[in-house]
């Protein structure tokens, strides 16, 4: 009977009570006495079956508990790998760093001028339009000039009487020095020769230069260029009647420009003069354009809190025009090649600026000294803690600290210490 009713009693789980019914049921003839009736009632089969049900099903459950327990605490165990993309590591490289400001401003050309009329006169020709180039001394305009070749020729006539009177002073001033010596004429007679001398002289030279500013009113009717350039402005007609102060051309030197850069005024400190700008003109495409600070003006500007910068453009191409708008950097600072690492890659922990190095694919934290900072470029100097072409990563990862284990990207596999 023992070897029967053993296989039921190892039956677990919530069936182990059906399974003993049914044990019973196949095998009647072991619980029947002679009479043919059951040995034990219903109720007392019930009772030990479901003690032998609670007992079997709480082993199974401690048991299963057990192995939950213990496989939980191999996944825990099981060590986490992280896999890095290419984006997320950065190398340690040498690279010139510079701190740099953005301006802007209008380009002006360093030369321009208006020129003028400085005589009445008519404008008989003033053939150059705008756009055209021109050289110094270049005639630009011309202006009707009989009446000035008239007076010019008045003043020469006066000036050769006043020659005459002169002449014959000094000659009666020989004579009357002659007649003094011997007594003939008197002292008082001599001074006054001499001083009719002295008005002669005095009157040619006042004719003289009544001859000398009729020749420039008559050179003033040919307009030349004062320097080379463009014509930027023509301001009259032929026939149109001029005085002096007319304008007549306006002219520009493009082979140099000022940009006119406006800076706040809490910068102005850290500006120099000679640091150099780098700039871009809209239209250029990707063409870059250097200048350098030339000078500061020491007051602000109206309504704001910015002062002037002026940059020095070389443009002897004359590819920029004055009035184009530009837009750059101005270098405050550069330095040498330097160890340089992406701003992302430093993190402040307790106060100390660290990164997190890869050293035989396992994250290491590493104290660092930082220098001067690029904002522009991302970068940042280190200036001890870090040797170049040490891997670090360069993006914020969760779950990625110190200790941490990563796999490279299959571009970057070997590894740097």
């Amino acid at each position: 009977m023992q070897n029967k009713v053993w296989p039921a009693w190892r039956q677990s789980g919530r069936g182990a009570e059906s399974h003993w019914n049914k044990f019973i049921m196949q095998n009647k003839s072991y619980f029947r006495n002679a009479q043919g009736q059951l040995l034990w009632r219903t109720p007392v089969v019930a009772v030990v079956v479901l003690v032998i049900s609670g007992a079997l099903w709480f082993a199974y459950s401690s048991k299963t508990t057990a192995q939950a327990s213990t496989s939980e605490k191999k996944a825990a165990d099981k060590e986490v790998i992280f896999e890095l993309a290419a984006a997320d590591i950065a190398s340690a490289e040498l690279k010139e760093l510079s701190a740099q400001l953005p301006v802007s401003g209008s380009l002006v050309p360093e030369s321009q001028v208006t020129v003028r009329a400085k005589v009445i006169a008519e404008v008989a020709e003033a053939p150059l339009q705008e756009g055209v180039a021109v050289q110094k001394g270049q005639i630009i305009a011309r202006f009707t000039a009989a009446d000035l070749h008239a007076r010019l020729t008045t003043q020469e006539a006066a000036v050769d009487e006043a020659q005459a009177r002169l002449a014959l002073a000094q000659k009666n001033r020989l004579s009357n020095e002659t007649l003094l010596k011997q007594n003939y004429i008197s002292q008082n007679a001599y001074d006054t020769t001499h001083n009719g001398l002295e008005l002669a002289q005095a009157s040619l030279k006042s004719a003289l230069s009544q001859k000398q500013v009729a020749q420039l009113a008559l050179a003033d009717t040919q307009v030349r260029s004062p320097l080379d350039g463009f014509i930027s402005k023509r301001h009259v007609q032929p026939g149109e009647k001029v005085s002096p102060d007319t304008a007549l051309y306006s002219i520009v030197n493009l082979s140099h420009m000022t940009l006119e850069a406006q800076v706040p005024a809490s910068e102005i400190p850290r500006v120099k003069a000679g640091q150099k700008v780098v700039f871009h003109v809209d239209g250029f495409g990707g063409r870059e354009f250097v200048g350098k600070v030339a000078r500061i003006n020491p007051a602000t500007e109206a309504g704001s809190r910015s002062m002037m910068v002026y940059v020095a453009v070389d443009n002897a191409d004359a590819v920029l025009k004055g009035g184009m708008f530009a837009k750059g950097n101005l270098v405050l600072e550069k330095t040498a090649a330097v160890t340089t690492v992406p701003l992302t890659a430093v993190r402040q922990v307790n106060g100390a600026d660290v990164v997190y190095q890869i050293v035989n694919n396992q994250v290491k934290m590493q104290a660092v000294k930082l220098g001067m900072r690029s904002e522009d470029e991302g970068k940042v100097q280190i200036v001890q803690g870090l040797d170049v072409g040490a891997v670090l990563i360069a993006a914020r990862l969760d779950g990625v600290k110190a200790g941490s284990k990563v796999k490279m990207p299959q571009a970057n596999a070997a590894t740097k210490g």
